[in-house]
Protein backbone atom coordinates (compact mmCIF):
# COMPACT_ATOMS: atom_id res chain seq x y z
CA UNK A 1 0.00 0.00 0.00
CA UNK A 2 0.86 3.62 -1.04
CA UNK A 3 1.61 6.15 1.90
CA UNK A 4 2.22 9.79 2.71
CA UNK A 5 2.84 11.59 6.06
CA UNK A 6 1.96 14.87 6.59
CA UNK A 7 3.84 17.34 9.38
CA UNK A 8 3.31 20.89 10.05
CA UNK A 9 6.32 23.37 10.30
CA UNK A 10 6.88 22.09 13.85
CA UNK A 11 8.48 19.14 12.76
CA UNK A 12 12.13 19.66 12.20
CA UNK A 13 13.62 16.96 9.45
CA UNK A 14 17.02 15.76 9.15
CA UNK A 15 18.70 16.81 6.08
CA UNK A 16 18.70 13.88 4.29
CA UNK A 17 14.70 13.21 4.24
CA UNK A 18 14.15 17.49 3.45
CA UNK A 19 11.93 17.66 0.17
CA UNK A 20 11.85 13.57 0.07
CA UNK A 21 8.13 13.17 -1.61
CA UNK A 22 7.16 10.34 1.04
CA UNK A 23 6.02 13.85 3.41
CA UNK A 24 4.18 17.10 3.43
CA UNK A 25 5.25 19.91 5.31
CA UNK A 26 2.32 22.02 6.38
CA UNK A 27 3.28 25.66 7.05
CA UNK A 28 2.50 27.76 10.11
CA UNK A 29 1.85 31.23 9.67
CA UNK A 30 4.02 33.69 12.03
CA UNK A 31 3.76 37.10 12.99
CA UNK A 32 6.24 39.37 14.12
CA UNK A 33 5.32 42.79 15.04
CA UNK A 34 3.77 44.10 11.76
CA UNK A 35 5.31 41.25 9.54
CA UNK A 36 3.72 38.07 8.08
CA UNK A 37 5.01 35.16 7.40
CA UNK A 38 4.88 31.58 6.21
CA UNK A 39 7.05 28.94 7.94
CA UNK A 40 8.12 27.16 4.72
CA UNK A 41 11.75 26.68 5.30
CA UNK A 42 12.05 29.79 3.45
CA UNK A 43 13.57 31.93 6.52
CA UNK A 44 16.77 33.33 7.32
CA UNK A 45 16.91 32.32 10.95
CA UNK A 46 19.64 35.00 12.21
CA UNK A 47 17.54 37.46 10.64
CA UNK A 48 14.39 36.07 12.03
CA UNK A 49 15.66 35.76 15.34
CA UNK A 50 16.83 39.49 15.62
CA UNK A 51 13.76 40.23 14.60
CA UNK A 52 12.08 38.90 17.78
CA UNK A 53 14.37 40.05 19.59
CA UNK A 54 13.76 43.49 18.32
CA UNK A 55 10.20 43.39 17.91
CA UNK A 56 8.39 45.64 21.08
CA UNK A 57 5.31 43.28 20.91
CA UNK A 58 5.18 39.23 21.38
CA UNK A 59 5.43 37.05 18.10
CA UNK A 60 2.51 34.96 17.26
CA UNK A 61 1.79 31.84 15.18
CA UNK A 62 -1.51 30.56 13.15
CA UNK A 63 -2.10 26.95 12.84
CA UNK A 64 -3.41 25.70 8.99
CA UNK A 65 -6.73 25.48 8.32
CA UNK A 66 -8.64 22.27 7.53
CA UNK A 67 -8.53 23.04 4.24
CA UNK A 68 -5.01 23.17 3.53
CA UNK A 69 -4.92 19.50 5.31
CA UNK A 70 -7.74 18.53 3.47
CA UNK A 71 -5.93 19.54 0.04
CA UNK A 72 -3.18 17.32 1.71
CA UNK A 73 -4.87 14.24 2.01
CA UNK A 74 -6.18 14.70 -1.65
CA UNK A 75 -3.46 12.26 -3.32
CA UNK A 76 -3.10 9.14 -4.99
CA UNK A 77 -1.58 7.62 -1.25
CA UNK A 78 -3.48 4.92 -0.35
CA UNK A 79 -2.66 5.39 3.66
CA UNK A 80 -2.30 9.14 4.95
CA UNK A 81 -0.30 9.60 8.54
CA UNK A 82 -0.48 13.16 10.44
CA UNK A 83 1.81 14.37 12.83
CA UNK A 84 1.12 17.71 14.44
CA UNK A 85 2.45 19.78 17.24
CA UNK A 86 0.52 19.10 20.76
CA UNK A 87 -3.10 20.02 20.76
CA UNK A 88 -2.35 21.68 24.45
CA UNK A 89 0.02 23.97 22.39
CA UNK A 90 -1.94 24.92 19.24
CA UNK A 91 -4.87 24.27 17.13
CA UNK A 92 -3.52 22.13 14.70
CA UNK A 93 -4.42 18.75 15.86
CA UNK A 94 -8.30 20.04 15.48
CA UNK A 95 -7.51 21.62 12.26
CA UNK A 96 -5.80 18.34 11.01
CA UNK A 97 -8.34 16.10 12.46
CA UNK A 98 -11.72 18.83 10.71
CA UNK A 99 -9.48 18.28 7.33
CA UNK A 100 -9.81 14.50 7.51
CA UNK A 101 -13.86 14.88 8.24
CA UNK A 102 -14.35 17.46 5.60
CA UNK A 103 -11.73 15.00 2.76
CA UNK A 104 -14.64 12.03 4.25
CA UNK A 105 -17.53 14.32 3.29
CA UNK A 106 -16.27 15.43 -0.12
CA UNK A 107 -13.62 12.48 -1.41
CA UNK A 108 -15.60 9.33 0.47
CA UNK A 109 -13.30 6.62 2.83
CA UNK A 110 -9.81 6.44 3.12
CA UNK A 111 -6.97 5.46 5.72
CA UNK A 112 -6.04 8.79 7.20
CA UNK A 113 -4.83 8.77 10.83
CA UNK A 114 -3.45 12.22 12.66
CA UNK A 115 -0.86 11.83 15.91
CA UNK A 116 -1.41 14.33 18.17
CA UNK A 117 2.25 14.16 19.23
CA UNK A 118 2.07 15.30 22.56
CA UNK A 119 5.36 17.35 21.93
CA UNK A 120 6.85 19.39 19.07
CA UNK A 121 10.15 20.22 17.04
CA UNK A 122 12.21 17.12 17.20
CA UNK A 123 9.36 14.71 19.17
CA UNK A 124 7.25 15.32 15.54
CA UNK A 125 10.66 13.94 14.00
CA UNK A 126 10.88 11.50 15.98
CA UNK A 127 6.93 10.24 15.47
CA UNK A 128 7.36 11.11 11.82
CA UNK A 129 10.64 8.97 10.69
CA UNK A 130 8.84 5.80 12.84
CA UNK A 131 5.95 6.01 10.62
CA UNK A 132 8.18 6.07 7.61
CA UNK A 133 9.98 3.02 9.39
CA UNK A 134 6.85 1.37 10.23
CA UNK A 135 5.15 1.94 6.47
CA UNK A 136 7.82 0.90 4.81
CA UNK A 137 8.23 -2.57 6.71
CA UNK A 138 4.99 -3.45 4.71
CA UNK A 139 2.92 -3.12 8.22
CA UNK A 140 -1.27 -3.09 8.22
CA UNK A 141 -2.43 0.26 8.68
CA UNK A 142 -4.05 -0.65 11.48
CA UNK A 143 -1.09 -1.63 13.12
CA UNK A 144 0.74 0.77 12.00
CA UNK A 145 -1.68 3.11 14.17
CA UNK A 146 -1.55 0.75 17.29
CA UNK A 147 2.07 0.86 17.29
CA UNK A 148 2.58 4.42 16.72
CA UNK A 149 0.13 5.27 19.32
CA UNK A 150 2.54 3.05 22.27
CA UNK A 151 5.58 5.01 20.54
CA UNK A 152 4.05 8.37 21.16
CA UNK A 153 3.18 7.44 24.59
CA UNK A 154 6.76 6.07 25.48
CA UNK A 155 8.71 8.94 23.87
CA UNK A 156 9.26 11.25 26.51
CA UNK A 157 10.64 15.37 25.37
CA UNK A 158 13.33 17.30 27.58
CA UNK A 159 14.27 20.99 26.69
CA UNK A 160 16.41 24.09 27.97
CA UNK A 161 16.44 27.43 26.45
CA UNK A 162 17.57 30.48 27.59
CA UNK A 163 14.37 32.52 27.05
CA UNK A 164 11.06 31.79 28.12
CA UNK A 165 9.17 34.96 27.17
CA UNK A 166 7.41 34.28 24.03
CA UNK A 167 5.94 30.78 25.40
CA UNK A 168 4.35 32.15 28.57
CA UNK A 169 2.96 35.72 27.01
CA UNK A 170 1.27 32.95 24.64
CA UNK A 171 -0.20 31.67 27.41
CA UNK A 172 1.62 28.05 26.88
CA UNK A 173 3.04 27.40 30.00
CA UNK A 174 0.01 26.71 31.77
CA UNK A 175 1.17 23.48 33.29
CA UNK A 176 4.29 25.64 35.08
CA UNK A 177 3.18 26.77 38.75
CA UNK A 178 6.02 29.16 39.05
CA UNK A 179 9.21 30.07 36.84
CA UNK A 180 11.86 32.40 38.77
CA UNK A 181 12.68 35.89 37.87
CA UNK A 182 15.28 35.49 34.67
CA UNK A 183 18.14 37.89 36.24
CA UNK A 184 19.04 35.38 38.79
CA UNK A 185 20.13 33.32 35.42
CA UNK A 186 18.70 29.99 36.96
CA UNK A 187 17.72 28.22 33.95
CA UNK A 188 14.72 25.50 34.14
CA UNK A 189 14.91 22.35 32.63
CA UNK A 190 11.59 21.36 31.04
CA UNK A 191 9.89 18.97 30.08
CA UNK A 192 6.29 17.98 28.80
CA UNK A 193 3.07 15.95 30.23
CA UNK A 194 0.60 14.32 27.75
CA UNK A 195 1.39 17.68 25.80
CA UNK A 196 1.64 19.90 28.69
CA UNK A 197 4.64 21.91 29.54
CA UNK A 198 6.04 21.46 32.57
CA UNK A 199 9.22 22.35 34.81
CA UNK A 200 11.21 19.42 35.78
CA UNK A 201 14.28 20.95 37.78
CA UNK A 202 16.01 24.23 37.48
CA UNK A 203 20.00 25.39 38.09
CA UNK A 204 21.99 28.48 38.21
CA UNK A 205 23.50 28.63 34.43
CA UNK A 206 22.78 27.53 31.22
CA UNK A 207 25.61 24.89 31.30
CA UNK A 208 24.76 22.86 34.63
CA UNK A 209 20.84 22.84 33.01
CA UNK A 210 22.25 21.09 30.11
CA UNK A 211 24.17 18.39 32.16
CA UNK A 212 20.90 18.28 34.55
CA UNK A 213 18.53 17.69 31.43
CA UNK A 214 21.34 14.81 30.13
CA UNK A 215 21.07 13.28 33.32
CA UNK A 216 17.63 13.00 33.00
CA UNK A 217 17.76 11.35 30.14
CA UNK A 218 20.11 8.96 31.05
CA UNK A 219 18.34 7.97 34.38
CA UNK A 220 15.08 7.44 32.14
CA UNK A 221 15.80 6.13 29.17
CA UNK A 222 14.66 2.27 28.34
CA UNK A 223 16.33 -0.37 25.94
CA UNK A 224 18.81 3.03 24.67
CA UNK A 225 20.39 0.31 22.40
CA UNK A 226 17.07 0.32 20.25
CA UNK A 227 16.71 4.19 19.93
CA UNK A 228 17.81 7.29 18.00
CA UNK A 229 17.60 10.25 20.42
CA UNK A 230 16.75 13.63 18.63
CA UNK A 231 18.15 17.17 19.74
CA UNK A 232 16.98 20.09 17.58
CA UNK A 233 18.68 23.53 18.31
CA UNK A 234 18.15 27.00 17.57
CA UNK A 235 21.25 28.65 16.54
CA UNK A 236 23.51 27.17 18.58
CA UNK A 237 24.98 24.09 17.24
CA UNK A 238 27.95 24.11 19.56
CA UNK A 239 25.57 23.91 22.37
CA UNK A 240 23.83 20.82 20.57
CA UNK A 241 27.26 19.43 20.07
CA UNK A 242 27.92 19.62 23.63
CA UNK A 243 24.63 17.88 24.19
CA UNK A 244 25.20 15.33 22.01
CA UNK A 245 28.47 14.52 23.57
CA UNK A 246 27.62 14.39 27.05
CA UNK A 247 24.37 12.25 25.82
CA UNK A 248 26.82 9.75 23.75
CA UNK A 249 29.06 9.31 27.38
CA UNK A 250 25.90 8.90 29.38
CA UNK A 251 23.65 6.54 27.34
CA UNK A 252 24.42 3.34 25.05
CA UNK A 253 21.57 4.77 22.33
CA UNK A 254 21.39 3.67 18.56
CA UNK A 255 22.00 7.10 17.23
CA UNK A 256 22.03 10.73 18.00
CA UNK A 257 21.03 12.99 15.20
CA UNK A 258 20.93 17.05 15.55
CA UNK A 259 18.57 19.14 13.31
CA UNK A 260 17.91 22.52 13.25
CA UNK A 261 14.87 24.45 14.50
CA UNK A 262 12.84 26.19 11.51
CA UNK A 263 10.68 29.20 12.10
CA UNK A 264 8.01 27.89 14.41
CA UNK A 265 9.77 26.56 17.04
CA UNK A 266 12.25 28.98 16.52
CA UNK A 267 9.57 31.74 17.46
CA UNK A 268 9.15 29.86 20.58
CA UNK A 269 12.12 28.33 21.75
CA UNK A 270 14.26 31.61 20.71
CA UNK A 271 17.66 31.94 19.88
CA UNK A 272 19.94 29.32 21.92
CA UNK A 273 17.02 26.82 22.66
CA UNK A 274 17.66 23.04 22.95
CA UNK A 275 15.18 20.11 23.01
CA UNK A 276 15.71 16.59 22.83
CA UNK A 277 13.29 13.73 22.31
CA UNK A 278 14.30 10.35 22.87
Amino acid sequence: MSYKIVVDSSCEFPKEYQGDSRFEVIPFGLEVGTEHMTDDGSLDMKEFLAKIAACPTCPKSSCPSPERFMNAYNCDADDIYVVTISGNLSGCYQSAEVGKTMYLENFGAKNIHVVDSESASCGETQIALKLMELAESGMAFEEIVETITKFRDEMNTYFVLDNLETLRKNGRLTGVKALVASTLNIKPVMGAEKGVIIQRGQCIGNKKALVKMTDMIAAELVDGEKKVIYISQCNCPERAETVKKMLEQKTNCKAIVITEMDGLSGLYANDGGVIVAV
